[in-house]
């Protein structure tokens, strides 16, 4: 069994992103980063769909890493995955270890047998003489899937993550939060955007959005009657194939339209969290993953929610001249490393 950290393994609906971390006593060494693209819907929903793809793109991206490392972090997210702050009488972690089991069932809108549970202890003795507990449930049969294709990869997985706490733990790594500032963290993968607001360093809300990058590749190719090759191409800021038929204008109208339906979703749910906290007030958002890196979207949710935007380095800390890596490919890469990263920053031996 691996010592230290694991490889951080991140399984998206469009790639895959794979990071390896040295803990120093200075501070956290790059190894590796590298990533992949997967065929279209090899990853619904969460769901793996082409469990063969997914196998094939794990081996070669380990490989062309030369990562010998077998054991990894992997994470999930979605709507198999249930995400609650809850209030209990305060209790030791073995009396909720023990409880939290029936105590679940009026949280989880899913048969209580067919999922995996687990909880965080947040604050062990609230206001109200309570303690407050992040209750976290994720639907078995997709862990599975999800282990499985480790397994025929040829790795172990671990330890199984979150997406919205994967990119917590890059960020703690590299940003300091004062004590009581709350900032929002918005995840934007090609098909899920992941929120996790903080204050003081604890998750005070999360919530999945069924929206992403998918939403711009399908409003070009629908809008512009283009192919998905050339949508995705024209997407990243290529030419598409046939540039006398497609205009720059017209793509960013769309990029326009798409980024605005996101950003009305990602303050609907940052009113919903300032309506139902004593926090309320939001200080900044840090915004990761590989919508990112399109401009429209960071102006869009500043303009929706007033807040400041800015995007998240996940190797803003992280030491990456000891290995030859290129930074410009690191710097290029950063926003859809950051799950990848978070994941590399877990350790084989923690709970």
């Amino acid at each position: 069994m691996a010592k230290g950290n694991l490889i951080g393994l991140d399984i998206g609906s469009s790639s895959i992103k794979v990071c390896q971390l040295k803990e120093t006593r200075r501070a956290y060494q790059l190894q590796s980063f590298g990533s992949i693209p997967l065929p279209p819907e090899a990853i619904v929903d969460g769901s793996i769909m082409n469990a063969t793809a997914v196998v094939d793109a794990v081996r070669e991206l380990m490989a062309s890493q030369r990562i010998k490392q077998k054991e990894v972090a992997v994470s999930v997210s979605g709507h198999s995955v249930i995400l609650r702050k809850i209030n209990l009488p305060v209790m030791t972690r073995e009396e909720l270890d023990e409880s939290i089991q029936w105590e679940a069932e009026q949280y989880i809108p899913f048969d209580i047998n067919d999922v995996n549970i687990d909880v965080a202890i947040l604050n062990d003795h609230n206001d109200q003489g309570q303690m407050d507990v992040l209750l976290v449930a994720a639907k078995k049969d997709m862990i599975n899937d999800y282990i499985n294709v480790v397994r025929e990869a040829g790795l172990f997985a671990n330890v199984v993550d979150v997406d919205s706490f994967a990119v917590q733990n890059a960020f703690e790594v590299n940003y300091n939060l004062p004590v009581g500032e709350t900032v929002a963290l918005i995840n934007v993968g090609a098909a899920v955007v992941n929120i996790n607001v903080i204050h003081s360093g604890v998750s005070a809300f999360t919530r999945d959005i069924a929206q992403g990058g998918n939403q711009y590749t399908d409003e070009i190719q629908k809008q512009l009657n283009v192919s998905y090759d050339e949508a995705e191409a024209l997407k990243v800021g290529g030419s598409g194939g046939d540039q006398d038929s497609v205009v720059p204008q017209e793509v960013e109208r769309v990029m326009q339209q798409v980024s605005e339906t996101i950003a009305n979703d990602v303050q609907r749910s940052l009113d919903f969290y300032a309506a139902t906290s004593a926090d309320a007030t939001i200080n900044r958002i840090y915004l990761s993953g590989g919508c990112a890196k399109v401009p429209a979207l960071s102006k869009a949710i500043e303009a929706k929610t007033g807040v400041p935007v800015e995007v998240i380095d996940p190797f803003r800390q992280i030491d990456i001249g000891s290995r030859g890596l290129d930074p410009n490919f690191l710097k290029n890469q950063a926003p859809l490393a950051t799950v990848a990263v978070g994941l590399a920053l877990r350790s084989a031996d923690e709970r």
